[in-house]
């Protein structure tokens, strides 16, 4: 697997076509153009002092700097590393400290950080020659932290090799053209927004159309203004747009379909969006392994909703059950060129998480007799009452067909009698604990009902949709 300047490669090629849209500050740039302005941030990112290796920080709302920033470190062999910009001055200190953060540079809204000089972003034309480099495909192009929802955040090591083959991959299953245009509005600095569609669609030539952030009205408006062909989104983000008003006028005749990522896909807004005329497909990925791991027709898309497909190309999936054998359902480990390094100065969580190739995802699956796979939920999340599995994600999308539940999370408690039962975050109006139960003693094993209901205005959900149960516990204690 070869690694490159794939920006520059594009550039060369086709030159005069657009590369990106710019929704906020109202630009159009072709290849060569963003090409140039990842030059000058190259030029930017030498000028002060970092050599290949050295941690550069980048904590900024998504725009064409951060686009051309991104790309620049690639072309310098400093390893960047994106920052949600969600998070406090305490969680960035600790990121920066674990990696050895020499500068962050950032778009003004940036908290002080111990130990890291703060550098405000200023891409401007600079005659410095940029190296022409072609980087060793296993060395680390980026650090990708996690959410840290269950403990201290851990930094993925990105290779560049990863980078490339996820794009590659995507691109082939997917069945990505040079004639495709997506929107990002989801953040750049979590893997999905480079990872889907950023580095695939410039692979083949397409155009991003850039958001700073998310509003289901503008979104709508450019779907159509840009004509946008393919869409990704969460299931949050796709329930706002289908409220939106303009779901049910607007034209998506140039749509090809639309994939949902980040979290389990509810069966109704599947329907939904059929209703309209266009596929919602379901992905699956995760950050180690290089966010699209599976694949599925359009057909396939709608004889089998809920199914995140069959396993890319060169992608390798075996499900172990709990007595470490290999089944039909069971943890899903992935192996493939897709799949990360590890974790930065971490070996203990390397070695629990990765084993010769094969990364253990922590995501209960099923495979049908076709090899489609379905996600049942995380390991971790799986209880045990009265001896039976209850699998959350099943009770989540049930209580999701409710008509007055918006929203809906399921934790396990321990209970004397069963051994642990379910409680349920439930975001409604007009509807009690007795109506919620009542309407899924008609649909589950009554061991998976839950034994509590407690009602919230909001769930907490990361940046990409999931929900942040690890909140939801603290505020249960």
């Amino acid at each position: 697997m070869f690694a490159g300047d794939l920006l520059a490669e594009r550039a060369r090629i086709t030159p005069d076509r657009v590369a990106l849209v710019s929704v906020e500050a109202g630009e159009r740039l072709t290849y060569a153009q963003l090409n140039e302005c990842a030059n000058h941030a190259a030029a930017m990112i030498l000028g002060a002092g970092l050599e290949s290796g050295d941690r550069v920080g980048l904590f900024a709302q998504n725009s064409i700097d951060f686009i051309a920033v991104f790309f620049g470190a690639l072309k310098t062999g400093v390893i960047i590393v994106p920052l949600s910009t969600r998070a406090t001055a305490h969680e960035l200190s600790i990121i920066a400290a674990d990696c050895g953060m020499k500068i962050l540079f950032h778009d003004g809204s940036a908290p002080d950080v111990n130990g890291v000089t703060l550098a405000r972003l200023n891409i401007v034309p600079s005659s410095r020659t940029v190296p022409h480099r072609i980087p060793d495909p296993e060395s680390t192009a980026c650090l990708l932290y996690t959410s840290g929802t269950t403990g201290k955040p851990k930094g993925v090591m990105i290779p560049h090799r990863q980078l490339l083959a996820n794009g590659y991959n995507t691109a082939i299953n997917w069945g990505l053209r040079e004639d495709d245009v997506a929107p990002i509005f989801t953040p750049l600095y979590h893997a999905g927004g480079v990872a889907v569609f950023l580095i695939p669609l410039f692979l083949m030539g397409g155009t991003i159309v850039l958001h700073r952030g998310f509003d289901a009205t503008e979104i709508w408006e450019t779907i159509e203004r840009e004509r946008c062909t393919i869409v990704l989104g969460v299931p949050t983000i796709w329930k706002m747009l289908r409220d939106a008003p303009q779901f049910a006028t607007a034209d998506l005749s140039h749509v090809r379909w639309f994939i949902s990522g980040g979290a389990p896909l509810p069966a109704f807004l599947i329907d939904a969006y059929q209703q309209r005329g266009v596929t919602l497909k379901q992905g699956y990925g995760l950050t180690e392994v290089g966010v699209n791991c599976f694949t599925m027709t359009i057909e396939y898309a709608r004889n089998r909703p809920g199914s995140i497909g069959r396993p890319m190309m060169f992608t390798e999936v075996r499900l172990i059950d709990d007595a470490g054998n290999d089944s039909d359902t069971g943890e899903m480990w992935i192996r493939g060129p897709h799949v990360s390094s590890g974790y930065w100065n971490n070996p203990q969580a390397t070695a629990e998480a990765y084993a010769d190739g094969w990364f253990r995802t922590g995501d209960l699956a099923r495979r049908d007799a076709d090899g489609y796979f379905f996600i049942a939920g995380r390991r971790k999340e799986m209880f045990i009452s009265g001896g039976v599995n209850v699998y959350p994600a099943e009770v989540e999308a049930e209580l999701l067909q409710h008509p007055d539940v918006s929203d809906a999370a399921v934790i396990a408690i321990a209970d004397e009698t069963w051994g642990e039962v379910g409680v349920a975050f439930v975001v409604a109006h007009g509807v009690a604990d007795v109506d919620l139960v009542e309407f899924l003693n008609a649909r589950l094993s009554r061991y998976k009902v839950p034994r509590r209901f407690i009602f919230v205005d909001a769930l907490p959900r990361t940046p990409y949709g999931k929900v942040v149960k690890e909140e939801l516990r603290k505020q249960l204690a």
